[in-house]
């Protein structure tokens, strides 16, 4: 079995807020190994950002508590020190934000944000550090890279800002890339572009990449595996071909019957998920979805409303839904 160099294992993340506790991560546990790709899905809220902030050690500690354990390479980090994870940070780990336009200083020019960690990381000097920014510029498709070095954000269209996000987190060379909706506001012709080119890198570096999305059609092009969180939680996970040709969680199903098909019927109405996401301040008891499932009757009694699921040991396909059970 291949050793997993990312490891998450009952991670939970709450944030103390006036209203009470937010429990955004709520035991969750998943492995991945290198040269692999984990797609992480779910509504908004259901904790895929917080898990990878998480990651990053990037939570305020005085609002957030967090136990469980991340184990990077084998090291535990949880509670790793900042100066220890900073050294992690853009060299043995990196993130590629929702949104570039925010995650990108309009102040200084691409090719210094660029360059900016790998002197840091690395202790080159200015020109050697400038010399990699046009290099990364170059590798992830940026025309005349040594002339656009020098230029801002807001010269940069959206697709470009977002492959300059890419080079920033790559340049130099992480084990492990968490991208956080990497696709978000792009035309699908940039989009496919970005894609593929996560996929190109990943076969040069060998690197282990998270990608999060509420996106099914990205997850099933993307990924070799797929995890589905809804309420802070782990809800079905599998490889991508068992998760989306036979899904077993309700939640999954929901999902899948939202996303509109090419093969489908154009006449044929999507079917939406009932109701609204929980809230994290007081999640419902048992299983989180239970009120906006339509099989709870098929468990019988009150088994939904009570106990909550668990997923099945080991690293198979499974859910955490009691219907699974009461079929089997």
């Amino acid at each position: 079995m291949t050793t997993p160099f990312l490891s998450l294992r009952d991670l939970h993340v709450h944030f103390a807020t006036e209203d009470g506790t937010v429990k955004a991560v709520d035991g969750l546990s998943f492995s991945l190994p290198r040269g692999r790709t984990l797609g992480i899905v779910g509504e908004s809220g259901s904790g895929k950002s917080v898990t990878s902030l998480a990651v990053l050690g990037l939570h305020d500690p005085r609002t957030t508590t967090t136990r469980g354990e991340i184990l990077l390479d084998g090291e535990d980090i949880t509670a790793a020190p900042e100066s220890v994870l900073e050294k992690l940070r853009g060299n043995k780990m990196a993130m590629i934000f929702q949104d570039s336009l925010t995650a990108l200083s309009p102040y200084y020019s691409v090719g210094r944000q660029i360059a900016e960690p790998f002197r840091k990381h690395t202790g080159v000097s200015r020109r050697d550090a400038r010399l990699r920014a046009i290099e990364m510029l170059h590798r992830v498709g940026i025309p005349n890279p040594a002339l656009r070095v020098d230029d801002y954000p807001h010269q940069f269209s959206g697709g470009m800002r977002q492959r300059a996000m890419i080079a920033m987190a790559l340049v130099c060379d992480p084990e492990l890339l968490i991208a956080d909706e990497p696709t978000t506001a792009l035309d699908v012709t940039v989009q496919a572009q970005i894609l593929d080119l996560l996929k190109d890198l990943q076969q040069q570096t060998g690197s282990a990449i998270v990608l999060i999305t509420h996106d099914l059609g990205v997850v099933s092009h993307t990924v070799d595996e797929v995890l589905v969180m809804y309420a802070g939680r782990a809800v079905e996970r599998g490889t991508v071909r068992e998760v989306l040709r036979d899904p077993q969680h309700p939640y999954t199903w929901g999902l899948l019957g939202s996303m509109p098909r090419l093969t489908s019927d154009v006449d044929r109405p999507l079917t939406p998920i009932p109701g609204t996401p929980p809230s994290l301040l007081a999640p419902p008891p048992g299983c989180p979805f239970h009120p906006r499932c339509a099989y709870t009757a098929e468990v019988g009694g009150d088994r939904c409303r009570s106990e909550r699921p668990e997923l099945p040991p080991g690293t198979g396909h499974g859910a955490a839904c009691h219907l699974q059970g009461s079929r089997t």
